[in-house]
Order: structure tokens, then C-alpha cells, then sequence
């Protein structure tokens, strides 16, 4: 029993010198989720970190990884936790040792940052010029626009007639009110509009304003772009910049270590980034200063009036002409294909009645017509004085079959004597 007992006890011993319990000091949601980022990242811990120091060269970290990474710098609590166990390393589990690690590179944080930045600035870039360009072009074409300018003008005549009187003599309207055309409808025909009325008349005495459409091609971009937001973009891509050039100001006063690339790289991509950025926000200044002259022109409060708000009024006015367009034209198809209807149905009932009225005719005298059509005929070749009466009856009815077959309406033949 004795020796049996140590046995055991042996064996435990060599089963617990092969378990080795994994040491974990940090919260265990944490880990949990570093762990889930690590197994998707397919990276080891050392791959990550020369990653890292050489800006991601060979292009391993992806942009969605570094932004997961981002959440799982190390924090000071974790720092100190890991730093007391430091010595039991092999021990440590995986989120544990990658948080370590990670925290023994100088400026990691910064370092992570300024990587996601550069990896993100040109798609930042290519999202904001599209929206500048649609601002300043959208400005300069309602400016410019010949076309639109007399269409306002013809509008602004119907508003005068209509309200003739007290309110009949307008200098101009609010370009908000331009939408109402749509909304004001015919006592007549509730589906008519004075939209309608007023491209029925632009056809037929104004057609060239009609390409006032062609001349607004950038207003339906402009109308998605929101100032606000416009202008925070271009704030967050400028303090991002400054924080990188801090960075670099930082790492340049240190000695570099082996293999560490962020200064090398890091000055490239400020040299471009930088000339990036000042185009975009010259164009930007250019077209807050088109788009304030475009609502001052219109004679609206420029303080008040965003992008959205007022080119939306023009992209909807745009929507609804082509629309009210279509309609018109559909109208107009539907009126011609009735009218071919009834110009088929009055040929149609017209032809009947001259079938109607040949048939009445040949029942109440064809034979009549047709006894003196043959006597003339006799008299003309000189059957009658032949007195072949019967051979001319003959030739009558041989004459009169023909003549149903080739048309209903028999001719009636003059005597000229």
C-alpha cells in the first residue's frame, strides 16, 4: 500500500511538471477578444512587431486589422500587471504575451496610429474631392446658366399673371417657392399641374430653355454634399497629418533602432500627403466662396443656406420637370393614338354607309338603270335594229354579273345626243 501511494504521488508530480498553467493577468473579456483578433491576423507576435517598425512594407496588416488593433493598445494597468510578471513569459497566454511584446516597442500607439492614417488618407482624399468638385462646379453652372436664368424669368411672369393685382408685380420670388409649380394644380384635371402648362409652352415658344437640364449636371451631386460634415472631414485629415508630423518630429531625435523604417517612410509620405492636402483645401475654400456668390445671387441668406438645401431645391425641380416631361408626352401619345382611333372609326362607319347606301340603291332601281344603260348600248352598236331583244338581254346580265363582282356602285351613263 505504501509503495503504491508514492507512486501515485511520483506520477502526479510528472503530470504536473508537464501541465504548465497558463498565466493571464488581464481582463478576461479582453483577452478573449484579443485572442479572436490574433487567430484572424494569422501573424505571430514577432511578425507583428517588425510589421510595425517598418510601416507595413510588405503590406501584412490590413487596414480593417489595424483598426481592431487599435483597441487593443496596451493601457497603463496592463502594462504594470504584465511587466510584474515579466519572468514567467513562457507561461503567459497568448493575448498576454502580444500585449507584452507590443508594449516593449517605443511609441507603439503613435507608431499604430500614424500606419492606420497613412494606409486610410488617400481613400479619405478620394472621398472628399468628388464632393468639393460637385460643390464648386454645381456653383459656377447656376451662375452661368443662360437657359435657367430665362426659364425663372418665364416663371416669374406666370407668378405675376396669376397673382395680378397687389401681388402681380414681383421684382422675383424665393427660390424655395420654385417647387410649388408642381404643387399648384389644374381646377380642370387634378393629374395637370402648372409644371405641365409651363414646358407646353416652353416647347412651343421657348425650346432652347429646355436645355437648362444640360446645363445643371453636377447639381444632384451637389445637393448630397453637407457642409458640416464636409468641413469636419477636412479638420479630421488635418490635425491626422499634424499628429503624424509631431510623431516624426519625435522619432527623428531618437536613435533608431535596427530595422526601424518610420522615419524614412514616414517623411515620404508627408511630402506627399502634404501637397495632397493643401489642393483639397484650396479647392475647398474656392468653392465655399462660389457657392456663397451662386445663394447671394438667388437672394438668399448665405448663413443660413446649406449646399444641401439649396441645390436639393434645384435637383427636385430637376426631377419633376423631366417627369412632368414624360407625362406630357405620354398625354400627347395618348391624344394621337385617339384621335387615329377616331379618324379609323369615322372612315370605317363612312365606308358602311356607302356600302348602306349601294345596297338600298341597287334594290330599288338597278333594273331600271340597267334596262336604259343597254338600250343606249344598242342604239351605239345597232343591236336594236336588229330587234335581237333577247340577245341583248343576254349581254345584259353577263354585263351586270361583271360589274357586281369588279364594284358595288354601278356608274350611271349620260346621253349625249
Amino acid at each position: 500500500m505504501i509503495n503504491n501511494s508514492k507512486q501515485k504521488e511520483a506520477e502526479d508530480d510528472t503530470l504536473g511538471s508537464k501541465k504548465v498553467k497558463e498565466l493571464s493577468v488581464i481582463d478576461g473579456r479582453r483577452a478573449q477578444n484579443c485572442n479572436i483578433l490574433l487567430s484572424r491576423l494569422k501573424l505571430s507576435n514577432e511578425e507583428i512587431k517588425r510589421a510595425i517598425l517598418t510601416m507595413d512594407e510588405h503590406e501584412d496588416l490590413p487596414k480593417d486589422m489595424l483598426e481592431q488593433l487599435l483597441k487593443f493598445v496596451p493601457e497603463k494597468s496592463d502594462v504594470d500587471l504584465l511587466e510584474e510578471h515579466k519572468h514567467d513569459l513562457d507561461r503567459m497566454a497568448k493575448p498576454d504575451r502580444f500585449l507584452y511584446e507590443m508594449s516593449r516597442i517605443n511609441h507603439y500607439q503613435q507608431r499604430l496610429q500614424a500606419l492606420y492614417f497613412k494606409k486610410k488618407f488617400a481613400e479619405r482624399i478620394a472621398e472628399i474631392k468628388p464632393k468639393v468638385e460637385a460643390l464648386s462646379k454645381a456653383s459656377k453652372e447656376i451662375l452661368h446658366s443662360r437657359n435657367l436664368k430665362q426659364l425663372l424669368e418665364v416663371v416669374l411672369a406666370f407668378g405675376n399673371y396669376m397673382n395680378k393685382g397687389q401681388r402681380g408685380n414681383a421684382y422675383g420670388f424665393k427660390v424655395s417657392s420654385l417647387n410649388k409649380i408642381a404643387d399648384t394644380k389644374s381646377s380642370i384635371d387634378k393629374n395637370i399641374t402648372l409644371l405641365h402648362y409651363l414646358i407646353t409652352i416652353l416647347e412651343k415658344k421657348y425650346p432652347k430653355v429646355l436645355k437648362f437640364q444640360d446645363d445643371l449636371q453636377s447639381v444632384s451631386e451637389a445637393a448630397k454634399v453637407n457642409m458640416t460634415e464636409l468641413e469636419k472631414d477636412i479638420g479630421n485629415l488635418r490635425s491626422g497629418l499634424k499628429s503624424v508630423e509631431s510623431e516624426l518630429d519625435f522619432q527623428k531625435k531618437r536613435p533608431q533602432e535596427l530595422g526601424d523604417k518610420f522615419v524614412s517612410v514616414v517623411s515620404q509620405f508627408i511630402a506627399v500627403a502634404s501637397f495632397s492636402f493643401s489642393d483639397v483645401e484650396d479647392s475647398l475654400t474656392e468653392a465655399k466662396e462660389l457657392f456663397l456668390r451662386a445663394v447671394k445671387h438667388f437672394g438668399e441668406d448665405a448663413s443660413k443656406m446649406q449646399p444641401d438645401e439649396f441645390f436639393g431645391i434645384f435637383d427636385q425641380f430637376l426631377q419633376s420637370f423631366t417627369e412632368a416631361q414624360q407625362e406630357n408626352e405620354n398625354i400627347r401619345k395618348r391624344k394621337e393614338e385617339e384621335e387615329r382611333r377616331a379618324k379609323m372609326e369615322a372612315q370605317l362607319k363612312e365606308q358602311r354607309e356607302k356600302e348602306r347606301r349601294a345596297r338600298k340603291a341597287k334594290a330599288n332601281g338597278e333594273d331600271d338603270g340597267g334596262e336604259f344603260d343597254d338600250l343606249v348600248s344598242a342604239l351605239r352598236s345597232g343591236e336594236v335594229f336588229d330587234k335581237d331583244l333577247s340577245k341583248m338581254k343576254r349581254n345584259r346580265k353577263r354585263i351586270t354579273s361583271q360589274n357586281t363582282e369588279s364594284s358595288r356602285e354601278r356608274p350611271v351613263t349620260k346621253l349625249n345626243i
